[in-house]
């Protein structure tokens, strides 16, 4: 692997967890492993420009139709590719036409970029991980090939036990809070070959049990604010991304924000 190398433009491409949610800015907006990742590879080249093209609520037929092109017409130096997840947490999902669809998009983005980047993706331990695994782990062994086969990038977040850990994920259980997608940057910049700033594996620090009482207040909540209306869009095929354009649909110059924060 070329170490230390010089990116000069970076494009991501996905659902939520490229888009960067639970990692929440005090403006209301999200920022997440992709533009903290773009932070730091402008920190090294004064000429770096970065897109964002994920939009929460994908699945993999819509990236495709969506995003792919828009990805390979900008020719980047390092484009990411995270999709397929959305569509196994759905109850009729067909995994012969969701890898078919992830394969259509890594063929038409690995020659139209210098690396291209997929991801084996975290999950949170529970029973809801437990009854998804299998398919999750279908979709992760269509990556591994297909990144074999294209000269493609892995960055296996799955066998990380730490990014696990319940306490790396926000309330709505679905996606990773601040410090795990702090990790996830930290991975894809290491799996970049560039050094290592810490163990984005490290495991976090014994956690302190929770009273009964607590859990079973943790879970009511979870199912009013988030289950439920989780439920209800895939009962009304609406996605929490409908109509929502993508946070940097341009490949420009990074410019951080006037806080100094790595926010796009």
């Amino acid at each position: 692997m070329e170490m230390h190398a010089t990116y000069n433009s970076f494009v991501a491409v996905g659902d939520s967890f490229t888009e960067g949610m639970s990692d929440l800015l005090p403006d209301g907006s999200y920022r997440g492993w992709a533009d903290l990742l773009a932070a730091r590879l402008a920190a090294r080249s004064p000429d770096f420009r970065y897109a964002n093209l994920a939009v929460r609520g994908k699945l993999i037929g819509q990236i495709v139709d969506e995003q792919v092109d828009l990805a390979a017409a900008m020719k980047a130096d390092v484009v990411t590719l995270v999709g397929g997840l959305n569509d196994t947490l759905r109850p009729g999902c067909d995994m012969g036409r969701v890898t078919a669809l992830l394969e259509e998009a890594v063929e038409r983005l690995a020659p139209s970029c210098g690396k291209l980047v997929l991801m084996r993706s975290p999950g949170r331990n529970g029973p809801v991980m437990q009854r998804f695994r299998p398919r999750m782990e279908q979709l992760f062994t269509h990556v591994d090939a297909l990144a074999a086969r294209h000269g493609a990038l892995v960055v296996d977040l799955y066998g990380a036990e730490a990014l696990a850990d319940q306490r790396m994920w926000d309330v709505d259980r679905l996606h990773l809070t601040g410090e795990g997608h702090r990790r996830v940057a930290e991975a894809v910049w290491q799996a970049l070959g560039l050094d290592a700033e810490e163990d984005w594996r490290a495991p976090l620090p014994p956690a302190a049990a929770a009273h009964w009482a607590a859990r079973r207040i943790g879970d009511v909540r979870f199912a009013r604010q988030h289950l439920g209306p989780w439920i209800g869009r895939r009962l009304t095929g609406r996605s929490s991304g409908d109509g929502r354009p993508a946070k940097r649909p341009e490949l420009l110059p990074w410019r951080a924000p006037a806080d100094g924060d790595a926010g796009s």
